[in-house]
């Protein structure tokens, strides 16, 4: 219980503090955006296979970039509905990795001769060096503040706790209807009458034989009459012949079924 109301009393202390996390997340993702830009220049000078790092050091930049944008309060809908990692319902896990994992490639491309201390300078050197660890370190920072500003047992995560503040549990029905509201796929109905039924290729016999039939209607349907009376008398008076005798039921075959 008391750690419960620890959780809830980082509410509105976690608006401040996770907003002034958001401002140097952008910084340092431009100071990614600035080494990567640094790197590109030099490859193509030194390298000479420039054509595979530029494309490597494009990839980050642009990723910097999309990282910087999913920070900004634009865009919503479509980080909602195409990257729920990094939209309101989801905390800065995924956020944090990735900075760890560009952090990561930046610091890693300082092994290579194009971007060496000696080819790059010192001054570009120290950007390349300075925009990789603090990268990693603020991934690392975002990680752990998604753990701490969240409020599992009411459904509020950090990015929540970082938009509305103390607010966030009265705004948490909000963000999951609109959540599933821009996951809703688009999709028709058809509905079928019968004037657009599809046609059938397996007509029956009948069908068949009321097509072909000369004497069938071209219109409407078949007048059948019913059914005829007989009078049963104009049998008994049928004159009685030998040979339309009744025959004898003693020797009907039925009753010598088990003897045969």
């Amino acid at each position: 219980m008391a750690f419960f109301n620890f959780k809830k009393s980082l509410a509105g202390p976690g608006y401040v503090i996770l907003n002034t996390i958001r401002v140097l997340n952008i910084i340092c993702l431009l100071a990614v955006i600035a080494a990567s830009l640094v790197m590109l220049v030099k490859t193509f000078i030194v390298s000479k296979f420039f054509f595979f790092d530029a494309v490597s050091h494009v990839i980050t930049a642009s990723l910097g970039t999309f990282l910087i944008i999913s920070e900004l309060p634009f865009f919503r809908g479509y980080y909602g509905r195409n990257w729920p990692l990094l939209s309101l319902s989801s905390g800065f896990v995924t956020l944090g990795s990735l900075m760890i994992i560009v952090g990561v490639s930046i610091l890693g491309n300082l092994n290579k001769e194009a971007t060496s201390q000696q080819s790059l300078g010192l001054p570009f050197w120290r950007i390349v060096i300075s925009s990789g660890i603090i990268t990693i370190t603020f991934g690392v920072v975002n990680i752990f503040a998604s753990y701490i500003f969240r409020n599992r047992s009411l459904g509020v995560t950090a990015r929540m706790t970082r938009a509305y503040g103390a607010v966030a549990p009265q705004k948490v029905d909000d963000v999951l209807r609109a959540q599933s509201k821009h996951a809703q796929p688009r999709r028709r109905s058809f509905h079928l009458n019968r004037s657009d039924e599809l046609p059938s290729y397996n007509t029956s016999p009948k069908s068949q034989m009321a097509t072909s039939s000369p004497t069938a209607p071209r219109s409407g349907g078949l007048n059948i009459s019913g059914p005829m009376s007989v009078d049963q008398s104009q049998f008994n008076r049928l004159p009685e012949n030998e040979e339309m005798k009744k025959p004898d039921l003693a020797h009907h075959p039925a009753l010598y079924g088990g003897r045969l």
